[in-house]
Formats: structure tokens, C-alpha cells, sequence
């Protein structure tokens, strides 16, 4: 094969440029990213009642997102009311939030429904799972998408060993079933805490590491709540970056193959870059494709990727990063021509 000069490298990628007409691509990111005009309702109980105040969940969120998104008028309210329960949300959702006209709303709740069961007035399950749905699908009507949380904690004490535990898992467990089959986004606030309490509960106390009382965010329960939730919304994320600073590096990859490379190793190495996006989370946007120019000037290069980064840290993690240097190694051996070219664009 003859080597290919600099104006041949060029009108290749001009001529797979075209190879748009039949991408096939998806963003990482699971959730759209905010936007300008966006209205944000946190719905819940006391601990979000409470989240509103100086040094709150929900005042932490609003600070952080009037910082990264100036001028984008994005509100943030709170909607939370001490005592409630699932059932509470329902008879207050038209008042307190289609009212607002959100289009996001994060649903805390779960505590109270778990809790007041010791004194015969919590929630029982179905009724709990069928609220949640019927919440969920009015919101969804309204059009606004929904962050729909597990319970966090009843007591701080770790391996499970606080007494409603049990009955919070089960609940807990009902929330991820709700969210994945009405397609909203979960935010494990269980999972986390348990967690977050293995490693920093050292003494094993029942409450005074994340709240107050075992329930109740104090002001590292806040913080930590509020980062969780900063993180759900993608606030904290490139791709949030890309959005605020209102450009993104695009990395365009396009391969020639070996004469003698199979089929099967062609598509072993399509899969393995596809499955980048998965393993190194400064890639904000993906897309690959097979060349369908009919100008013929492709020069043999067949398959194109785009790679997207908010900035040239996301490329600097990217490039060396042990998943993307497995991936090297393994289309090394196949590749007769490559071409990189990065550029920015708004």
C-alpha cells in the first residue's frame, strides 16, 4: 500500500465528513443537561423542608447551579413539608409543583412512610408503589422528567444493624423498581450513605456523621446530599462543563483496515471503541460510522469515530487512560492507516 500524502489524508476526511448520513451515535450522558429557563422542584418530607434553609441540600444545589449556569435563570424550589409521606405528595403535586410548571422534579421521600410505621401510621407497600407510579406519570403528563431518590437512612449505625433497616431496604427496593419500569432516573441515596457510613461511621454511631438524629441532615449530611444531587442533575459533570463554557473539543478517528483483517476482528475493534464511553467519563458524546461517500475519496478508510470533550483536560485524562491504551494495543495490529483530527466547536 502506498503511503498516503497530506492533501490524500485531507480529502479523506472530507469525504468521510459525509459519513454522517449514516452514523449511528448516543450521548453518555443518561439525562438531558440543564438548560437556560429550567425549573427545578425538590419534593419531599422534613428533610427537605429543611434543605431550603442557609447551608440546606436544596440551598447548596441552587448556589452551585446559579454559579455554573450565570444568567441561564434556572430557579430552584423547594417543596418539602415535615411529616410527609407518599400519600402527602399526591394530594399536594398540582398545588406545590405542576403548579410551578417545573421541568424537573427530584422526588426525596420514603422516610416518614418507614418510620411512622412504629407508631401504626406509615405507609403500607402497595399503597407506597402505587403513589410513587401515579406521582410519577402526572409529572411525566405535565411534561417534566423526574429524579426519583431512595430513602437515605433511619439511624447511621453500620451493617444494617439499625432497626428499621430491613423495612427501609424493601422500600428502597420498591423506589428502584418504580424508577426503572416508568423510565426516570434513580438517584440511590440509600446506597450512597451506606457506603459513605462503612468508611467514615469509625465508631460506629447511630446518628452525628451525616444527621442530626439518624435522619436529618446536618451540615455534612447536606453537603453530601447536595453533591448527589448536583451529580443527578449533571451539574457536576463534562458534559455540564462543555454546556456553561459553550464549546466542545471534537477527536475524529477515522481507521484503514489491513487488507487481511477479518470481518470479525473489524467489528471486535468497532465494538471495544464503542464501549469507551463507558470506561472513561470525560467523553461526553460518541458517534461512529461507517464511510457512505460517493465521492470515492475516502482512500480506503472505512470506519469513523467522533469523540467529544468539554476541554483539553477531558482529552488529556482520555488519552492515556488504561481503558484507551487496552484499546490501542488491540486495533495496533490491524490498522494499516490512521487519521486523528481534533477541532473545537461551539
Amino acid at each position: 500500500m502506498r503511503n498516503l500524502s497530506r492533501r490524500s489524508y485531507l480529502l479523506s476526511t472530507l469525504g468521510l465528513a459525509l459519513f454522517a448520513l449514516g452514523l449511528t451515535g448516543r450521548a453518555v450522558a443518561e439525562e438531558p443537561p440543564l438548560k437556560a429557563g429550567d425549573k427545578i422542584v425538590f419534593l419531599g418530607d422534613s428533610i427537605t423542608q429543611g434543605g431550603v434553609a442557609p447551608g440546606g441540600y436544596v440551598t447548596l444545589v441552587k448556589e452551585a447551579i446559579a454559579a455554573k449556569y450565570k444568567n441561564q435563570n434556572i430557579h430552584v424550589i423547594g417543596a418539602g413539608i415535615s411529616g410527609n409521606k407518599v400519600p402527602d405528595l399526591e394530594k399536594r403535586l398540582d398545588k406545590d409543583v405542576l403548579g410551578e410548571k417545573p421541568s424537573v422534579v427530584v422526588i426525596y421521600i420514603g422516610i416518614n412512610d418507614v418510620w411512622h410505621s412504629k407508631n401504626g401510621k406509615g405507609t403500607p407497600k402497595d399503597e407506597f408503589e402505587a403513589g410513587l407510579r401515579r406521582i410519577i406519570k402526572k409529572i411525566n403528563e405535565a411534561g417534566a422528567r423526574v429524579i426519583l431518590t431512595t430513602p437515605s437512612v433511619i439511624g447511621e449505625k453500620t451493617g444494617e444493624r439499625n432497626p428499621l433497616d430491613d423495612m427501609l431496604d424493601i422500600y428502597c427496593e420498591i423506589s428502584r423498581k418504580v424508577a426503572k419500569e416508568t423510565k426516570s432516573q434513580l438517584l440511590d441515596l440509600r446506597k450512597q450513605f451506606v457506603e459513605h457510613l462503612k468508611t467514615n461511621n469509625k465508631f460506629d454511631d447511630e446518628k452525628g456523621v451525616l444527621t442530626t438524629d439518624g435522619v436529618h441532615l446536618n451540615d455534612k449530611g447536606n453537603r453530601f446530599v447536595a453533591d448527589r444531587m448536583l451529580d443527578a442533575l449533571g451539574v457536576n459533570s463534562p458534559a455540564a462543563a462543555a454546556t456553561a463554557s459553550g464549546k466542545k473539543l471534537r477527536h475524529f478517528v477515522i481507521f484503514k483496515f489491513k487488507d487481511d483483517v477479518k470481518a470479525e476482528q473489524v467489528d471486535k475493534i468497532v465494538q471495544a471503541f464503542a464501549a469507551l464511553p463507558g470506561k472513561i467519563n470525560t467523553i461526553i458524546e460518541f458517534e461512529k460510522g461507517t464511510d457512505v461517500s460517493v465521492e470515492m475519496k475516502a482512500d480506503g478508510f472505512t470506519h469513523g469515530f467522533l469523540v467529544t470533550f468539554a476541554d483539553e483536560k477531558g482529552r488529556e485524562i482520555y488519552l492515556p487512560h488504561p481503558a484507551h491504551q487496552e484499546f490501542v494495543k488491540l486495533v495496533g495490529p490491524s490498522v494499516d492507516k490512521v487519521l486523528v483530527f481534533d477541532y473545537w466547536t461551539k
